[in-house]
Parts: structure tokens; sequence; C-alpha cells
């Protein structure tokens, strides 16, 4: 990798994201889905499985306003929580107890040495890279994007979901017929500081076997600040990926009261992700795969693909897992 490549590329992309606003990744037509701060948790729970999302914005109807998100990271700390003699809160307060005092509940029992990260959003006047700088610096995967009309006080009105996948499919797009100002995108990922790998400089990748408990998982993702985890069988091949935002097919037939995490395994909970998807619903491209070999290029458009959200390194052949790319991996990248 020349530097020139490095500093064109760069150049270009700082450009176009600087020169170009979220408006432009707003879908012609779209819903989205908010929960009221005062709803159950249960309830939150089995609605975002039911809607097949892994987090929505909350709405505080006291307020009149937008407090937070509810995300994938809140569910996992609740069925850890319910697992565990330290319980704040039993399967049963699950029924009552709201998102709000959830919430409050977390807060309060934050170290110190925590930051508890406002509640972020983008307008649609923002550039891209205000937006994609927000959801690097605050560790996000999403910031809803509001619109404030004149004459309407403080109310917002939400359009959308503003996410790192969306702006960079937008990015593709712009430069699909004028790659030669990106001359970095034509290096293999292996020669590139990029993502997380077995063996570098840049920290050791968390992989897990199939058979291991699915408490071990949860431990992982609410600790190790990762959000998936390579799942591999006893050859370390890759066989599939859990996610945090696969957390929610635990809500179907309420599984997370009847089940005790060290007793099911990886494999297991796979299966309920597998078997809980909606009838009908678009196909997750769940375990995205590339070689060491394969230009940023093509990493990219792998990950500009709806419901991508990293791609797995392998070997070939073996398919032993040698590294991870995520979507923050790529625009810390290009942008720093």
């Amino acid at each position: 990798m020349s530097v020139a490549d490095l500093d064109a590329s760069r150049y270009h992309i700082d450009k176009f994201l600087s020169n170009h606003t979220v408006y432009e990744i707003l879908p012609e037509s779209g819903r989205v889905v908010v929960l009221d701060f005062a709803m159950p948790i249960k309830r939150a729970f089995h609605v975002l499985h039911e809607q097949g999302i892994p987090l929505a914005p909350l709405w505080d109807s006291d307020r009149q306003q937008f407090v937070g998100m509810l995300t994938p990271s809140d569910f996992i700390s609740i069925i850890m929580e319910i697992g565990s003699q330290r319980a704040l809160i039993s399967e049963e307060e699950l029924e009552t107890h709201t998102i709000a005092a959830w919430k409050a509940e977390k807060y309060r029992l934050l170290d110190s040495a925590q930051r508890r990260v406002p509640f972020q959003y983008v307008g649609p006047d923002d550039t891209l890279k205000d937006a994609v700088k927000k959801l690097l610096h605050y560790h996000v995967t999403t910031v809803p994007v509001l619109y404030f009309a004149e004459g309407e006080g403080e109310r917002p009105h939400i359009l959308h979901l503003a996410t790192l996948s969306s702006i960079l499919s937008c990015l593709c797009r712009y430069f699909q017929h004028s790659l030669d100002l990106l001359p970095l995108l034509k290096h293999p990922v292996g020669s590139l500081p990029l993502g997380t790998w077995q063996n570098p400089s840049n920290g050791r990748l968390v992989v897990l076997g199939a058979s291991m408990p699915f408490s071990t998982a949860l431990r992982v993702l609410d600790q190790a600040r990762v959000s998936s985890i390579p799942i591999v069988d006893e050859n370390g091949s890759l066989i599939d990926v859990y996610a945090k935002s696969d957390i929610t097919a635990l809500a179907k037939d309420s599984i997370y009261a009847h089940v005790q995490l060290d007793q099911l395994s990886v494999e297991q909970a796979l299966q309920l992700v597998h078997n809980g998807g909606l009838s009908g619903a678009a196909p997750v491209l769940r375990c995205q795969m590339c070689l060491r070999t394969d230009t940023l290029q093509h990493i990219m458009e792998r990950l500009a693909m709806p419901g991508v959200r990293r791609v797995v390194c392998v070997e070939a052949g073996s398919k032993r897992v040698e590294g991870i790319i995520t979507l923050s991996d790529v625009f810390k990248f290009l942008l720093f």
C-alpha cells in the first residue's frame, strides 16, 4: 500500500462524505418502529422479535421527546440478570417492569468510570461525515434521523434510522463508475491495517466453539465490546456467526424464561435463530466470508448489502477463521 494511494482515496471519500447529506440515504418509503418508554420490557422484547428488528428508538410521552434506544445489549444484560443470583429483575417482573425503570436502574449502577452516553441523533441536513463520526465516536450502530418542523416547537418527527451500512451503500453507488479515484480499493485486505485478526498487533480475535455454553457467548458479547462472535467446529472451521442482534430469537414463546443459559449450547442458540425467522421475511446473509487476497472493494460491496454487518476472513479450503472485518473497521480506516 503506497502513501499516495491511501491519501488519494481518503481525500475523495472525505470529500464525498463532507459534501453529501443524510437526506440522500433516506428511502422513498418505509417505516420506523418506535417503542413507548413506559412499555413493559417483556412486551418490547416480543415486539422487536415479531417485527424482525434488533433495536428501536424510545419515545417518552410525558416529555414529548425521544430519550434513547432499546438495543440488543439491553436484552443481553436483562437475560443475564434473570439467570443470576443477584438479579435486579425476575422473569415475572418483566410483565410490569417498564423500559424506563430498567434504564434508570441500569444507569444508577454504572461505575463512576463509565460514561452514560446521551441520546444521539442526526438531522436530514447533517453531512454523512457528521453521521459517521457520531456513530463511531459513541460506538453505536444506529442513530435516528429527526426533523424538527417550524411552528411545532421541540416535537420531532422521525424519518429514518441512519446506519454505517446505509452510508457505505450510498458511497459505493456514488463511486461505482469512478473507482480509479479510489486506488486503495484495489489492494487485498490482508495487506491493509484493517479489521481484527488472530495473531497481529491489534488484538486477538474472539472465536467460540459450537459446543460452548451459550452463557459464555453472552458474557463475551457483554464484556468484550464486540458485536458478534465467529462460531467454529472442532477443527476451527467457520460454521456460523452469533451476533448481538440474534438475542431477540429468545423472545419466541418466551424461551428465555424456560432455559438455563449454562445448559444451552451456542449451537442450540443458533438453531433458535434459524428457526425463529418471520415467514416471508427477506433472508439475512448471516455469514459472509472472504479471503485475505480479496480486495477492499470486494469487502465494501459485501458490507453494503442489506443485513450484512461483518465479513469473516477464512483460510482457503479449511475455512479456518483468520480475521473479521466490520463496518466500523472500514470507516475508521478510510477516514482516519
